[in-house]
C-alpha cells in the first residue's frame, strides 16, 4: 500500500463516527417538534408565565418525543440565559443537556431501576438544592415499570415536593400507574404522527442531507413508520443503506416486503368482476415478490377506504401522484358501496387473523376468497347523482340468503332466548349500511368482537367498565371507535378513564385503539348494560310467574289467604 493509499484510507474511528438520523435530527426546541402543538402550546404558556407545576405525565406510543420534549423542558428550565420556552441552545446548560451529561437532569430507566432501593436513592437526593441549574430534573422513563414499593416511595415526594424538583415522567402504558400517582401529574397524552407528518420530516431531513429521494419512496417508509417518528427514521437510514445512498421506491417496497400499489388495485379488479381465476393469479404474481401479507391487507384496506370516499363524499377526488385515480374511480362505479364496506371490515379482520392461519399466504388467500364469497350475484347497475354528475352507481346488493334459512330478526328487536342448536346458515346476511351513515359501521360478518366480548377481553372494571358498559360500539374509523352514549352518560367519558380503556382495547387487539364517544338517544339504547337490565327484567318477570303458577303457591292462598312478595322473589342464575 502506497502512502496516498494509506493516507485517504478510512479508519475504524471514521466509520464509526457516523450518526444515526433518529439521533441527529432529535429535536433540540420546542419549535423543531413535529405534530404535538397541544403539549408545546401548554408547556410554552406555563414557562412564560411562571405558572408550572411539579409533575408532568408524558403518555403516547414508542417514538413520538415524550423523552425529547422532557429534555427540552428541562433545558428551559435551567438555560443560562433565563427561564424560557425558547432555550438558546447554546450555553454551557443546553449544550450539557443535549449531549446528556447536565449534573441536574437525573434520567431514570424504570424499566431497569425498578425497586424501592433505586427510588429511596433518588428521593434522599431530591432534598439537596441543584448543583448547577435552577432546578434538579427527575426525569423518569417508562414509570410504569416501577414496583408497587417503589411508587409508594416515590408518591411521599410528590406529595411534598422541594421548590427546586421538577419530576418528569414518561410512559407507553398508563393505565399501569396508580391513581394516587396519576392524580398528582400535569398528564400529556402524546399523539401518533400522520403518514403525511412523518413524510414531511422525512423530505426536510433528506434535504438537508442532500440525499437523492423520490415520492412514492417516502410515502412508503412514512405508513410503515405506523404513527412514530423515530421508528421512520430508523426505517429510512435502513432504506438510504438498502439503495446504496438512494432512495427509491423499488428498494423501499423490497426492504419492507411491501407491493405496488397498481397490484393491489388489480385484486380489487378481480374482486369487482367476480372473477376467481384471476384473483388468484393475482395472488400468485403478488406472492412471487415474497412480501408482508399484512402490509397487502393493510394497502388493500387503504384502497377500499378512497373509494369508499369518491363513493360517499361530494367531490372527493383521491390524490394522483401515484395515478392511480381513474383505475380508484372506476371502481367506485363499479362496487357497491356497502360490500366495500364489508370488503374493508375483511381485510382488516384478515390481517388480525394472519397469525392464526397455516401460513400467511394461505390467511392472506382466504380473506380475498370470503370477499369473494360474500359478492353479491345481482348485477343491476342503478344510476346514482354525485358531484360531477350523473355516473353509474354500483350494483345494488342481494344479501345473499341459505335456503331454508328463517329471516333475520329485525336490527332492534330484542336477543331472543337461547335456542336447542341448529346448524349455521351457510351464508350469515349482513346489514346493508346507508350511504349517508355518518361513520362506518360494523358488519355483522365480522370485523371486531361483540362488544360485551370485547369488554371481557379487555377486563374492563370499575369506572372503565361503567363507561364501556354504558356505550354502545356504533362503527369504526380506522384506528378509532366510535362509541355512542345516551346524553346522560356523556359526563362520564372523561379523562383518565377514557385513555386506560382505549389502551386496554388496544392490548386486548393488539393493534393501536383511540375512542371517540358521541351522543346518541336512540343508538345508544342498546348497550350492553341496557340488555343486561333488559335481561335481568325478563328474568324477573319469569321468575314471578313461575311463582304465582305454582300449583303449592296457589294452594297456599286459597286455603290461608297467602299473598306473594314480588321483590322477595329472585331469579335462580344459571
Amino acid at each position: 500500500m502506497d502512502l496516498a493509499q494509506s493516507l485517504f484510507r478510512p479508519t475504524q474511528r471514521s466509520r464509526m463516527s457516523y450518526q444515526v438520523l433518529a439521533r441527529k435530527w432529535r429535536p433540540r426546541k420546542f419549535a423543531e417538534l413535529v405534530g404535538q402543538e397541544h403539549v408545546v402550546r401548554a408547556l410554552t404558556n406555563a414557562l412564560d408565565s411562571g405558572r408550572m407545576h411539579h409533575a408532568y405525565l408524558f403518555t403516547g406510543t414508542r417514538g413520538v418525543g415524550k423523552t425529547t420534549i422532557a429534555r427540552i423542558f428541562a433545558k428551559s428550565l435551567n438555560c443560562e440565559r433565563g427561564e424560557s420556552a425558547d432555550p438558546c441552545g447554546e450555553c454551557a446548560v443546553c449544550t450539557a443537556v443535549d449531549a446528556g451529561r447536565f449534573v441536574d437532569l437525573l434520567e431514570i430507566d424504570a424499566a431497569s431501576n425498578t425497586g424501592v432501593d433505586d427510588v429511596r436513592e433518588v428521593i434522599e437526593n431530591a432534598q439537596y438544592a441543584p448543583a448547577r441549574g435552577r432546578f434538579k430534573v427527575y426525569l423518569v422513563d417508562e414509570v410504569h415499570m416501577l414496583s408497587k414499593p417503589a411508587f409508594n416511595a416515590l408518591l411521599k415526594t410528590l406529595e411534598e415536593p422541594p421548590p427546586h424538583v421538577k419530576f418528569l415522567l414518561a410512559t407507553t402504558d398508563p393505565q399501569k400507574l396508580p391513581v394516587t400517582v396519576l392524580s398528582r401529574c400535569l398528564r400529556f397524552n402524546l399523539k401518533r404522527l400522520l403518514p403525511d407528518q412523518i413524510a414531511g420530516q422525512m423530505r426536510h431531513i433528506l434535504g438537508a442531507e442532500h440525499i437523492e429521494y423520490d415520492d412514492q419512496a417516502i410515502a412508503e417508509l412514512a405508513r410503515a413508520a405506523d404513527g412514530s417518528l423515530r421508528d421512520g427514521l430508523s426505517l429510512l437510514d435502513q432504506a438510504i443503506a438498502y439503495g446504496g445512498g438512494t432512495l427509491k421506491a423499488p428498494d423501499v417496497r423490497a426492504m419492507l416486503g411491501s407491493v405496488e400499489r397498481g397490484q393491489v388495485l388489480g385484486l380489487l379488479d378481480a374482486l369487482a368482476a367476480g372473477d376467481g381465476s384471476a384473483l388468484m393469479a393475482e395472488c400468485a404474481r403478488i406472492a412471487s415478490f415474497s412480501p408482508d401479507f399484512g402490509s397487502v391487507l393493510d394497502d388493500l384496506a387503504g384502497a377500499l377506504h378512497r373509494i369508499q370516499l369518491i363513493q360517499l363524499v361530494p367531490g372527493y377526488r383521491p390524490d394522483s401522484h401515484d395515478g392511480d385515480e381513474p383505475a380508484l374511480i372506476g371502481l367506485a362505479e363499479r362496487m357497491a358501496a356497502e360490500d366495500v364496506q364489508l370488503y374493508y371490515q375483511i381485510a382488516t379482520t384478515g390481517r388480525r387473523d394472519l397469525a392464526l392461519a397455516p401460513d400467511t399466504r394461505t390467511g392472506f388467500e382466504m380473506a380475498l376468497l370470503r370477499m369473494l364469497a360474500f359478492r353479491p350475484s345481482d348485477d343491476a347497475t342503478p344510476t346514482v347523482a354525485s358531484s360531477g354528475g350523473q355516473r353509474p352507481a354500483a350494483p345494488s346488493p342481494r344479501p345473499p340468503v341459505a335456503p331454508s334459512t328463517p329471516a333475520a330478526a329485525p336490527a332492534q328487536s330484542a336477543r331472543p332466548a337461547p335456542a336447542p342448536y341448529a346448524a349455521p346458515p351457510t351464508t350469515p346476511a349482513r346489514e346493508t349500511i346507508p350511504a349517508a351513515a355518518p361513520v362506518q359501521r360494523v358488519a355483522q360478518t365480522g370485523g371486531l368482537p361483540d362488544w360485551e366480548v370485547l369488554i371481557q377481553r379487555a377486563d374492563l372494571r370499575g369506572p372503565l367498565g361503567q363507561l364501556a358498559q354504558n356505550s354502545a360500539l356504533r362503527g369504526r374509523e380506522g384506528h378509532t371507535l366510535v362509541l355512542a352514549l345516551q346524553p346522560t352518560h356523556m359526563h362520564l367519558a372523561v379523562e383518565p378513564i377514557v385513555s386506560q380503556i382505549a389502551d386496554r382495547l388496544s392490548e386486548a387487539l393488539g393493534e393501536p385503539i383511540r375512542l371517540r364517544f358521541v351522543e346518541d338517544s336512540q343508538g345508544a339504547a342498546h348497550t350492553p348494560a341496557a340488555r343486561a337490565a333488559e335481561a335481568r327484567s325478563v328474568a324477573q318477570s319469569a321468575a314471578e310467574a313461575s311463582i304465582e303458577g305454582d300449583p303449592l303457591v296457589q294452594a297456599l292462598k286459597r286455603e290461608f289467604g297467602a299473598r306473594v312478595v314480588p321483590q322477595s322473589i329472585k331469579p335462580i342464575e344459571s
